[in-house]
């Protein structure tokens, strides 16, 4: 066979086939062809003599069978680099530690750092990635891009980033010492009672669950205050139920059940406590019943308490958000919070591949609004301001 004598509709036919299909094609044709015709159909379908051999090979396997679905072995085809560099994703997890933020209705993360930025300072750390194989990682890690008005603080205080920077290396410090770090907050109020609870479950065809048409507090039992404590270097947490009200007590108690429950247990050498919070709410940056309640808890604990606040409008980068909390409503999703044990059982079945725990608990006791810390009982708190945005950072000591 010579090329001026190959028809073009045959050639359009062998374009049309997969990988393995013309390597036995032209390795079939060079047979016929005789001497020299590897090389006359290495020219004519632009193949290498190496894969019209492997071709040939191939065809001569009496026992072989061809398959056609698959054009290569099972597991071939370039391997991705962080199945032979195990030290690029903790790396990634480590520059994403500082800026990953979430969802707690979704287990949806993002971060505000592009992906070409990630992929400078994994450069610089040692691993030549691309900003696209970094996004790829991203995806596969569970992150998603999103808008920054959606996590972003309007105000754009130009200390945000430094505040982020302060609160990982004192997160990583601690870790590193085997002292306990938590992340701490409320997740939203929910009305107990046969109401509507977004997301699906499964049930029966045709027997959907009845729920009231409206969301009225006086047609159910109560209501529910989840405040959340979750161990960042343990993976696993407590959900302190209350029924009364959201006071800067009700969270102090709330970390002191963890400590209890969990936190004397994982760390019988623990002599501090890093608190990570959001800067509003109960366990706000300037409420004063918040570092009332603080001291109380480390002079029953005899822990150093350090505080790190995040800064306005950047509640979602809390750990406790899209490490535990998301997970929460995802388990619960499409069940109606019937009652107090229902929402207990919910939570504390709540788990991740990753092994999260959780544990719940009901809170009965009634916490008053509206307590007021007066000069000199706030004077009486051991209060120690850090030198760096002290407004967000400082530790209270016990006496």
């Amino acid at each position: 066979m010579k090329k001026n004598t190959i028809s073009e509709e045959w050639i359009k036919i062998f374009h049309t086939l997969n990988e393995n299909q013309k390597r036995w094609f032209a390795g079939q044709k060079s047979l016929e062809l005789g001497y020299g015709g590897i090389s006359q159909m290495s020219k004519v379908t632009k193949l290498s003599r190496t894969t019209i051999t492997q071709g040939i090979k191939e065809l001569r396997m009496s026992d072989n069978v061809l398959n056609s679905d698959r054009t290569r072995k099972e597991g071939g085809g370039r391997k991705s680099v962080s199945t032979f560099n195990k030290a690029l994703l903790g790396d990634l997890e480590k520059i994403l530690n500082e800026t990953t933020a979430g969802d707690p209705m979704s287990n949806i993360r993002w971060t505000c750092k592009s992906a070409r930025k990630i992929s400078d300072q994994l450069k610089k750390k040692g691993h030549d990635v691309s900003y696209r194989t970094v996004h790829r990682l991203l995806i596969e890690m569970g992150y998603s891009l999103q808008s920054n008005r959606k996590s972003l603080s309007r105000e754009n205080n130009p200390e945000r980033d430094k505040q982020f920077r302060i609160i990982n290396r004192k997160v990583t410090k601690f870790l590193r010492e085997e002292q306990p770090v938590i992340s701490v907050d409320t997740k939203k109020k929910e009305i107990v009672g046969e109401f509507a609870n977004k997301g699906v479950s499964w049930r029966k065809k045709g027997e959907p669950r009845l729920v009231e048409d409206h969301d009225f507090l006086s047609r159910g039992i109560g209501k529910a205050i989840p405040y959340g404590t979750y161990d960042v270097g343990k993976n696993e947490g407590l959900v302190n139920v209350g029924i009364s009200s959201d006071t800067a007590e009700f969270a102090v108690n709330s970390i002191l059940k963890w400590w209890t429950e969990f936190g004397e247990r994982n760390y019988p050498n623990a002599n501090k406590l890093l608190i990570c919070a959001d800067g509003g709410g109960s366990n706000g940056s300037r409420n004063r019943l918040w570092k009332y309640s603080l001291q109380r808890f480390s002079d029953k604990t005899g822990l150093e308490i350090y505080v790190c606040h995040y800064p306005p409008g950047t509640s979602k980068w809390n750990k406790i958000e899209h490490r535990m909390f998301s997970y929460i409503s995802s388990n619960w999703r499409g069940q109606p919070l019937e009652s107090y044990e229902a929402i207990i059982d919910l939570i504390g079945s709540t788990t991740t591949k990753k092994g999260l725990k959780v544990m719940a608990k009901l809170d009965k006791k009634k916490y008053k609004k509206g307590r007021a810390i007066s000069d000199e009982e706030f004077m009486k708190i051991n209060l120690v301001k850090n030198k760096t945005l002290s407004q967000w950072n400082y530790s209270i000591m016990p006496f």
